[in-house]
């Protein structure tokens, strides 16, 4: 009789338990693939390939929300790094928050992407893997970074930040992030990050404009400056969707030796045909206008510094959260480009060629 009464009484505190986190979501993505690459240089020992197991950023999340009354809600959501080929992951390494949402907006605090990065990364089809246009789009890729820990990449997820995005209006709306001064490096400046979006959603348009500053990366009174501009359209229904994307960006840092600036561009193009999709993207970096041999992150100075990134992938749709995918790209640095794949690089010397191909699984759950 005991034994029934403590089975009644724990199957009572369970359902009293689903049902105050009935809100709670528990959420994932695994995504792996074998890539085969290859480095080819001018140098002695410069050519090279690998044949490897590499993760594309899979994740473990948990997310939900509270009703407060009146309109006002309580967001919350820790997600963590999983990784399926080592085992290796960190609980809230990725998009972690807490906030607070009503009629006025959402605002929220946090380890969260930046509205500037946010803004562009659903316009590259082969976002985030080897084959992404953090290559060249943002000078290189920063999965979870404060002010010190990575000073040049604008592709990041800003730790210690507070964000604000405004109610959307006729597809219109905003958002402001600002990532706070918590860092004290030796040279005694003082570095902060604010970022902002304007981002338009009407029907089979999408267009922004992002821009974000970072406040003293360089050193003490030295800003650095990211501007960019997107548009996409999609064409079709949905079962035969073609949609074109075009992204321009200009980044511009200020160092001890002077200013360092360039220009890139992406476009892309996808074409849905019921369980089949075709990705090419297409990214260029210009030459960085600055002192020759100044180099910040994957950006130098001087002629002939720029790069080509080009890839081709195909995805078949096992189910709606399942899907396997194979990709070819391939990464050309000009005479003295200094570029590399911004998720599993291969580290590769100026001037380098740089392919691949990879044959891919990705589970939603």
């Amino acid at each position: 009789m005991k034994r029934h009464t403590a089975t009644a009484i724990l199957a009572l505190l369970a359902g009293q338990a689903h049902a105050q986190d009935a809100a709670l979501q528990v959420y994932g993505r695994l995504n792996v693939a074998l890539e085969s690459m290859h480095r080819h240089g001018a140098g002695a020992g410069a050519d090279g390939s690998v044949l490897r197991e590499s993760n594309y950023r899979s994740v473990l999340g948990f997310r939900g929300s509270e009703d407060l009354g009146g309109g006002l809600k309580l967001l919350f959501q820790v997600e963590g790094t999983l990784s399926p080929d080592t085992g290796a992951g960190a609980i809230a390494a990725r998009d972690t928050r807490i906030g607070l949402a009503g009629r006025w907006g959402t605002l929220f605090g946090g380890n969260w992407p930046t509205p500037y990065n946010g803004a562009t990364a659903g316009l590259d089809p082969f976002y985030p893997t080897t084959a992404g246009y953090m290559s060249i789009m943002g000078n290189g890729s920063a999965p979870s970074v404060n002010n010190t820990s990575d000073t040049t990449s604008f592709d990041r997820r800003q730790q210690n930040s507070l964000h604000y995005w405004t109610p959307v209006w006729r597809g219109v709306s905003l958002r402001l992030a600002h990532g706070f001064n918590e860092e004290t490096p030796a040279n005694g400046a003082k570095p902060s990050l604010d970022s902002a979006a304007l981002v338009i959603e009407q029907g089979p348009l999408y267009a922004t404009l992002a821009t974000e500053r970072h406040h003293e990366y360089q050193g003490p009174g030295l800003d650095d400056w990211g501007g960019k501009v997107a548009l996409a359209w999609q064409f079709g229904p949905e079962s035969g969707a073609v949609r074109l994307a075009a992204i321009a960006e200009k980044l511009r840092y200020e160092t001890a030796a002077g200013k360092l600036e360039r220009m890139s561009y992406h476009v892309s193009m996808t074409r849905q045909i019921g369980a089949h999709g075709i990705r090419f993207g297409l990214a260029r970096a210009g030459d960085g206008k600055g002192g020759t041999g100044t180099r910040l992150g994957f950006i130098q100075g001087g002629p002939d510094s720029g790069a080509l990134h080009a890839t081709l992938g195909y995805d078949y749709a096992l189910s709606r959260r399942s899907s396997v995918f194979a990709y070819y790209t391939r990464l050309r640095n000009d005479g003295r480009g200094a570029y590399d794949f911004a998720i599993n690089g291969l580290a590769p010397e100026a001037g380098a060629r740089l392919s691949g191909t990879a044959l891919g699984i990705r589970h939603a759950f």
